[in-house]
């Protein structure tokens, strides 16, 4: 599965929170919703991240073996 739990700790390191996303960048909350879920997101929206945080997609997402 994608995991996008180093999205939330890049944000913390560049001091970008949810509600600035929301008002300034103009990001769905929904969208939000679905990181926080880790559910499936466009590869646009991974992009349009990666220009907000200046980042790697690498700093947003990781591959997870989910098999046990």
């Amino acid at each position: 599965m994608i995991s996008y739990d180093r999205l939330w700790q890049t944000m913390k390191e560049k001091g970008i929170t949810q509600y600035t996303l929301i008002k300034k960048y103009n990001i769905s909350p929904g969208q939000i919703t679905r990181l926080k879920r880790n559910e499936s997101v466009s590869t646009h929206t991974i992009e349009m991240f990666c220009k907000i945080l200046k980042c790697k997609v690498e700093d947003i997402m990781q591959y997870v073996d989910d098999e046990k």
